[in-house]
């Protein structure tokens, strides 16, 4: 009876933590999102040539692409911090993008000639590339962090990759604004170091701080 009365007692405890954290992420979700992007408006900058660059179909493909993912990262930081949802999902979703992805950098090299290869995967910005894109993320994913410790996530360390890869994603998506290097190629290089990058953080903020 003890026990029983214990797990009643936790159960209680509990219903309000998993009530605050849908809220928690949210605000964390769109205030991450708005100071990544005041950030990138005012301090990095928009490409001068965004108006007939949204026309192009690289460009399209490179934002959408980046938004798709940053979505379906997010859904899994929403599920992660409640042990009862299935994360398996969205874990077989997060496919879709990279072979999208894959896809577009396999035409490319059909495409293109050999010897212009390299040039389209250095492109022009590699190293703010893989400046800017952790920088915008820094806002996002500290929200994510703090908002999962409302949560329960039982293991910290997945609940702060997964953090780390929606932060990565937010800002690779405003990022790709500012960004004049439009190939498959590059995105598929340059991009994807950042936001692993951001995933590794994220992971080693989650093993520290989200343990419980």
């Amino acid at each position: 009876m003890v026990k029983t009365n214990e797990l009643i007692s936790l159960l209680a405890e509990d219903a309000p933590v998993r009530t605050r954290l849908g809220p928690a992420l949210k605000t964390a979700l769109v205030a991450g999102v708005v100071v990544s992007a005041l950030i990138l408006v005012f301090a990095i900058g928009i490409r001068r040539d965004v108006a007939s660059a949204v026309e192009t179909t690289r460009v399209l493909f490179k934002v959408s692409l980046m938004l798709g993912l940053a979505i379906l990262a997010s859904s899994i930081v929403f599920r992660i911090g409640r042990p009862e949802l299935s994360l398996r999902a969205g874990g077989w979703a997060l496919i879709v993008p990279a072979g999208l992805l894959a896809a577009a950098v396999g035409i490319e090299l059909l495409v293109l000639p050999p010897e212009l290869w390299g040039q389209q995967l250095m492109g022009h910005n590699a190293a703010y590339c893989l400046t800017l894109i952790p920088l915008l993320s820094i806002a996002p994913l500290a929200g994510f962090i703090l908002a999962l410790r409302a949560g329960a996530p039982r293991r910290p360390a997945l609940a702060g990759a997964a953090a780390g890869l929606a932060a990565g994603a937010i800002a690779s998506a405003l990022y790709a604004w500012h960004c004049i290097d439009d190939s498959p190629l590059f995105v598929a290089t340059w991009y994807t170091i950042s936001i692993t990058a951001v995933t590794a953080i994220g992971a080693a903020l989650g093993r520290r701080y989200l343990r419980w």
